[in-house]
């Protein structure tokens, strides 16, 4: 496990959602569940938009995107986990960690400036509705889609960049199902002050400008929709935005919970908020926007009678 010297670790071991054995084998079931579910759906709705010209619009681009992120999201982790259930030895190599921490801290961050691009769209399309396809163009689509990536890359990058200068010396043992910065942090045996700084830096950013972005847009969605006359065109307008609030509350709320126990010192605590942050909330996200959305309903109906025409043919 250690270099020549012994004293830089070459691989960690990840201690896992519990060290309880009996709750192995469940948890391994448990889990295999809320993946397939998760692969399913995200799959799902991608391969439904992207077969439906009349969801080829910027709400169905943004939740195309925000599937993809879901679905990508969840595998960068969820196989290791489901391994370390059954297996002896949780380990993971050194690479394997810094590779896991980069892409999950890739989509993640990705995840909250899409859900933003997705909170502005549904301003445009309530508070500006005559405006609606000259301001969400194409090329402001593709624009808004773009800089969630590109702010994913450079956070992820700023993380991982710096927790590779570290040095991790005899304690390898990582108080977590995944290789994630406050867990690593506290195995460093070397000064973490600019990690921490660049924490700070980072996190503030990646949570202050898609809080007051979203904030702000349903602030000024709210004002329109209560000066609709129309009971019917209020209940539609607060529909249109259901799933979304739905989405965000979930994400940001689940994240916000997790930092709070591990800041407070309750990593257990911390590790359980976790899966409903990493696990539930990917696995939720297709079945939210489906269950409560008229147009995705529309074309899987019409996809599935495509289906059993061909069968009687």
């Amino acid at each position: 496990m250690l270099t020549g010297n012994d004293s830089l670790v070459t691989e960690f071991v990840l201690a896992g959602l519990t060290d309880l054995q009996e709750l192995q084998l469940p948890l391994f079931h448990l889990f295999l569940m809320i993946y397939i579910v998760t692969i399913l759906g995200n799959f799902g709705l991608l391969t439904l938009i992207g077969l439906n010209s009349h969801l080829h619009t910027p709400m169905y681009y943004f939740l195309f995107n925000l599937s993809f992120i879901d679905l990508c999201y969840s595998s960068v982790f969820s196989p290791k986990m489901l391994m370390n259930f059954v297996s002896k030895r949780n380990a993971i190599s050194y690479v394997g960690c810094m590779t896991q921490l980069f892409f999950f801290l890739f989509f993640v961050i990705s995840e909250c400036y899409m859900l933003t691009s997705m909170a502005y769209d549904r301003y445009v399309a309530i508070c500006n509705p005559l405006l609606y396809r000259v301001t969400m163009s194409q090329q402001v689509c593709s624009a808004l889609s773009l800089a969630a990536y590109v702010m994913g890359f450079v956070g992820a990058t700023a993380h991982t960049g710096c927790m590779l200068r570290l040095t991790f010396c005899n304690a390898s043992v990582i108080n977590h199902y995944l290789c994630d910065i406050l867990p690593l942090l506290q195995l460093s045996c070397t000064s973490t002050y600019v990690n921490e700084v660049v924490v700070l830096v980072v996190v503030g950013i990646n949570i202050t400008v898609p809080s007051f972005t979203i904030l702000t847009s349903y602030i000024f969605i709210l004002t329109s929709i209560l000066h609709i006359k129309s009971t019917h065109g209020r209940s539609k307008a607060f529909s249109t935005c259901s799933s979304h609030i739905i989405a965000i509350s979930l994400f940001f709320g689940s994240a916000a919970f997790m930092y709070l126990k591990y800041s407070s010192g309750s990593m257990d605590q911390g590790k359980i908020f976790s899966v409903f942050y990493t696990n539930v909330v990917p696995m939720l996200n297709p079945l939210i926007y489906s269950l409560r959305n008229k147009d995705v309903k529309v074309a899987l109906r019409e996809v599935m009678t495509k289906i059993k025409k061909r069968d009687k043919l």
